[in-house]
């Protein structure tokens, strides 16, 4: 029996899984919520935070490139890929921490640091995630075994972003809280004057209800009525010993204890510390749980050239890149605005993260239900449908208002399990194209072929970000200025609706140029197994 044919047993599926899950959390961590940690806690302009992301994730395609180089010509006795998913798991959990960490600089030095701290994040996340998608590609040779690993992958990503995305908001409240002085004195039976101080300078906080009901607006006369409308919170900087005065309306039997102020820096530096350790674990058990089978042939000198002239001339694997850099732009627009437009459209930014969860619970439903799906209509004809269908349903959030949360959960829900079937299948395709260069030219080079199907994923989260930062910066964007921040409410509507869904329709236009049906693919597996099995008898 050819070893590289096994099947693998679901613990090993499992702690695969684990890797992706660890991840997400970094991912997800940076494509959620990085985006308004530097706007409205850093303080850096958003066309700023969109030039850097995509500046940063652009260079990032050479250490992908050149990681996958690295990863095919790695030797060690745990394997080419495995050894990697070891070195990098603490560094990442480290700079992941360094991310979302704020110290008290200049604006010039606020982008240097995140410029400096976003890149070194990149090339870690690189020295990890590279390995580890090849390693997919070398723990069986059965393509159809890939895409059910493939699935184990994507439920473990989603979990990864389940944790990250439904507990981050709330660790942020639990390790924010600055213990305020608060003065409450009641106007009517639903309307209060409250005033609030603390005995320590605090950059950036947010104020409001534990339940996010009630609406706060400053009490401040000389405030315009533009300027000054009602919201289920408030976010401003405070001064030690200086008070702070809000009219808030809308809750009956308010007391002093349902009102929260949150320090949003170091809510957000505390819970990243400790989602970094999970990160770190996970890692570590992923490298112990799984093993390398497949090999190159034996008769594959280590030619780099021809490793690349091979990947230019696959033509699959071409049409994969272009399809990757779609889907993550795709999905790093809904990610990253998703905690804008609940904060500043809906006004409840707790609410994203159920919304955010839910979301998750759709993706990992979507990931089960990929693989047989993909067996009975094959992987091109399931991920043609799957962007048609998810850009479509997105596009409909256009039509909901701020009081529609059931609309938008359920549009949410639908669009995600539909966006869920694109990662799933992209990662396991692109073992197809390494089998398809092996069929074709008779040389293997698994880390390259996944090294710039990955830089088009991250340069298409790069992508994304820029989208973001410049419709932003075109409506006035400033997520410390309450006026600027509704003056830019219809930009915030277009990147969680339609912006995102014409580019879904884009990557299904793209995907029918792709060449390899499950009908090729069957021949292409049959046929390099019997190679396998070849160049195990001699």
């Amino acid at each position: 029996m050819n070893i590289a044919n096994t099947k693998l047993k679901i613990t090993e599926k499992i702690g695969y899984a684990l890797g992706d899950g660890a991840a997400n959390i970094a991912w997800r961590g940076v494509s959620t919520f990085l985006f308004i940690f530097y706007t409205d806690v850093f303080g850096i302009n958003p066309a700023a935070v969109g030039i850097l992301m995509l500046v940063a994730r652009f260079s990032d395609g050479i250490s992908d490139v050149l990681m996958g180089i690295i990863g095919d010509r790695t030797k060690s006795k745990y394997g080419k890929f495995r050894p990697w998913i070891l070195w990098t798991a603490i560094p990442m959990g480290v700079i992941l921490s360094l991310l979302f960490t704020g110290p008290n600089l200049s604006p010039t030095g606020k982008l240097i640091y995140a410029y400096t701290t976003y890149i070194i994040f990149t090339l870690v996340y690189t020295a990890n995630n590279i390995p580890y998608g090849a390693l997919m590609a070398v723990m069986t040779g059965d393509d159809k075994e890939r895409t059910s690993l493939g699935s184990f992958r994507m439920v473990g990503a989603f979990a990864g972003g389940m944790l990250v995305q439904g507990a981050l908001l709330f660790l942020v409240v639990y390790f924010g809280n600055i213990n305020p002085n608060i003065e409450l004195s009641k106007v009517n039976e639903t309307k209060y004057e409250v005033t609030v101080s603390t005995k320590q300078d605090v950059e950036n906080v947010n104020i409001k209800t534990d339940d996010g009901i009630a609406l706060f607006s400053w009490a401040d006369a000389s405030i315009s009525a533009e300027e000054n409308k009602p919201t289920t919170g408030k976010s401003f900087s405070m001064k030690a010993n200086e008070n702070y005065s809000f009219i808030v309306e809308g809750e009956e039997d308010l007391v002093e204890s349902e009102i929260s102020i949150i320090d949003q820096s170091k809510g957000y530096s505390y819970s990243i510390y400790l989602l970094s350790v999970v990160l770190a674990l996970a890692l570590f058990v992923t490298f112990a749980s799984t093993k390398e089978r497949v090999a190159p042939p034996k008769t594959q000198d280590s030619n780099l050239m021809k490793d690349f002239k091979d990947l230019i001339r696959n033509r699959p694997w071409v049409i994969l890149l272009i399809i990757g850099l779609v889907f993550q732009t795709y999905n790093s627009i809904k990610q990253g605005i998703t905690v804008i437009y609940f904060t500043h459209y809906v006004h409840n930014q707790l609410l994203a993260a159920s919304y955010m969860v839910a979301l998750m619970f759709a993706s990992i439903g979507g990931a089960i239900v990929t693989a047989p799906l993909a067996r009975k209509l094959g992987k091109r004809r399931v991920l043609i449908y799957a962007f048609i269908f998810s850009g479509f349903v997105n596009a409909l959030l256009y039509f909901c208002g701020p009081q529609n949360t059931g609309a938008i959960f359920t549009l949410g829900i639908i669009s995600e399990f539909g966006a869920a079937f694109m990662p799933t299948l992209f990662f396991a395709m692109l073992g197809d194209a390494a089998d398809y260069s092996e069929f074709k030219n008779g040389r293997r080079a698994t880390g390259l072929i996944y090294s710039a199907g990955s830089f088009s994923t991250k340069f298409g989260g790069g992508v994304a970000g820029a989208i973001i930062g410049l419709v932003l910066a075109a409506f006035h964007y400033n997520g410390q200025d309450s006026a600027a921040i509704q003056s830019a409410v219809p930009g915030i509507i277009m990147l969680m609706s339609w912006i995102p869904a014409i580019i879904a329709f884009s990557g299904a236009a793209i995907m029918m140029l792709y060449p390899l049906n499950q009908t090729k693919m069957d021949k292409i597996t049959l046929e390099l197994n019997k190679r396998r099995e070849l160049d195990l008898i001699e």
